[in-house]
């Protein structure tokens, strides 16, 4: 009878659930801010022990009936919470270092995630199989395939420095990102495909519609990208209100995303893509005031999802229901056995493509800074051997229906994902940073920082000194050597390809769409005033 004149009817528990969960995410921020500079923990491994800490807190309240604050959704976590986190990605990498190593890390995610994928197929039929645990079909054992090809490089990329040790971090950080958008192509491409009748010819369908599907959503995020950097310097939002220019950008790299899920593409390549090029034309052609905060604004929108989703993953790993199932339908040896058998195929399934293919790439390389070392091997293959809610987002996808199960040899095989995702990141987590600097020891994180590093985008623009922009410090350190013969294209294709697009993206791209040297003067405004020395800064 409290409520005012007019006021709605509120659903308790819905508020009571968002602001328990809300709070959680508040302890958790200032928990990891305690900790930064602890030997072994990180922030993805606490908001996990938070949320388990949580789910338990829960479980005792409710008499052990409940443990969620909410139901693991599928839509929530493919809609909403990956798009802001893979779109940063994109707007924040160094491009230049990503697509020297473009090679080596579509190597790595595409090859290396294939014969993962095979890999851990295979031995899930051949070992799971005769665990008698249910009724699984191919289907099955393939999605069980793709399901745990999917990385989560989260902890990793926490510890490892970007200006530090760029080289291992795009590496790392192209793979993971690659990574997951090719094991969600090759789920939803199981997911479609007519195991029944397979023949060769099916086959190669498959292999088509595959790269179809990483050609479009490539194209689409770039051309995403290019529409919203051609709009924005037309249309010079920020003559009025710089809330315009800073909502168009928002809104029009989460449409690529959605676009990418109508046409049924990848909207994790899309608007992957879609960031790199926005930070490349479109973030040029704001003003001063929105880039600061369209770079804080979507740091900080991806460092939310990351922390809710950890969250979200370790209340979900509590709940009741799909642990009483297979507690009363498996023993607990059984239950154990599988999700061994799993993180052994994760482990060796890992190293059988990071070594043999860290090998192939080394022998396209001339010279010694540029080759894999096996102390970086040993680390890409550590990053990749955490999964996180990406393939617990397709474990309940292909086992589950709105969230629930009944059948026990699914709700095994969800729990048997769930168990695998807390051990890698809680147990591989916590031994990142010990691993990371005794492979890489302190008087050994600056090797890599040279002339060929440059600043990252657009994170770091404000700390660039007018006149002291990359391009004329990588152009004086670095003599780039044009190709005078294909021999010569083909033994150092990076420099060569980066030296002619360069050309062209100054002759032809920029002046359309903007960017570095085309950044838009309003008359009038006074902190546009120092906006052609900001242009010489950040460079990608």
């Amino acid at each position: 009878m409290g409520w005012g004149l007019g006021d709605p009817p509120a659903d308790y528990g819905s508020i009571m659930a968002v602001g328990l969960f809300v709070a959680l995410m508040c302890i958790c921020i200032i928990v990891g801010h305690l900790l930064e500079e602890n030997r072994w923990t990180n922030e993805s491994t606490t908001a996990l022990l938070l949320g388990l800490g949580a789910g338990t807190v829960i479980l005792f309240a409710s008499s052990g009936k409940n443990s969620r604050l909410m139901v693991f959704s599928e839509d929530l976590f493919f809609i909403y919470l990956l798009p802001p986190i893979i779109f940063n990605a994109g707007f924040q990498v160094k491009k230049k270092q990503f697509f020297r190593n473009f090679m080596t890390i579509t190597l790595f995610a595409v090859v290396g995630t294939l014969i993962s994928f095979s890999i851990i197929s295979l031995g899930a039929m051949g070992l799971i199989s005769r665990l008698n645990i249910g009724s699984l079909e191919l289907g099955d054992y393939l999605a069980l395939g793709a399901i745990f090809s999917a990385t989560d490089s989260v902890c990793t990329l926490q510890v490892l420095n970007q200006d530090e040790t760029p080289f291992l971090y795009s590496l790392v950080f192209g793979e993971g990102v690659v990574n997951d958008a090719t094991s969600v192509v090759l789920f939803n491409a199981i997911q479609n495909f007519d195991l029944g009748n397979f023949s060769s010819l099916k086959f190669l369908q498959f292999i088509g519609n595959f790269l179809y599907l990483f050609g479009a959503s490539t194209f689409l995020g770039v051309a995403s990208g290019l529409l919203s950097a051609y709009v924005i310097k037309k249309l010079y939002f920020g003559r009025h209100s710089t809330d315009r220019e800073v909502a168009i950008m928002m809104l029009m790299a989460y449409l690529s995303y959605m676009l990418a899920e109508l046409l049924d593409l990848s909207g994790i390549l899309t608007v992957f893509f879609c960031g790199i090029v926005m930070s490349h034309y479109t973030w040029h052609s704001v003003t001063e005031s929105s880039r600061v905060t369209t770079e804080h604004a979507f740091a900080t929108l991806s460092f939310i999802s990351e922390t809710f989703l950890f969250l979200y993953v370790g209340m979900d790993a509590l709940d009741i229901e799909k642990w009483k199932i297979v507690s009363e339908t498996y023993s607990p040896m059984k239950s154990i056995t599988l999700s061994s058998i799993i993180l052994a195929l994760v482990l060796v399934a890992r190293a059988a493509f990071v070594f043999p293919l860290s090998y192939l790439s080394n022998l396209t390389k001339k010279t010694a800074g540029e080759k894999i070392s096996i102390r970086q091997q040993v680390i890409i293959w550590w990053a990749g051997l955490m999964r996180g809610a990406v393939s617990i987002a397709l474990a309940y996808n292909k086992f589950a229906k709105s969230g629930h199960t009944q059948l026990p040899s699914n709700a095994i095989m969800i729990t048997s994902t769930i168990i695998i995702v807390l051990f890698s990141t809680i147990v591989f987590g916590l031994l990142t940073k010990p691993l990371i600097r005794l492979l890489i020891p302190a008087r050994h994180l600056t090797r890599e920082v040279s002339a060929l590093s440059e600043p990252s985008s657009p994170k770091s623009f404000l700390e660039q000194l007018p006149g002291n922009g990359p391009e004329t410090n990588l152009e004086n350190a670095v003599s780039i050597r044009r190709p005078t013969s294909l021999r010569m294209l083909l033994a150092s294709p990076t420099r060569s390809v980066h030296h002619y697009w360069r050309k062209f993206d100054n002759a032809f791209m920029r002046p359309v769409f903007g960017g570095r040297g085309f950044v838009p003067f309003v008359p009038g405004s006074p902190t546009e005033s120092s906006v052609p020395l900001l242009a010489h800064g950040s460079e990608n």
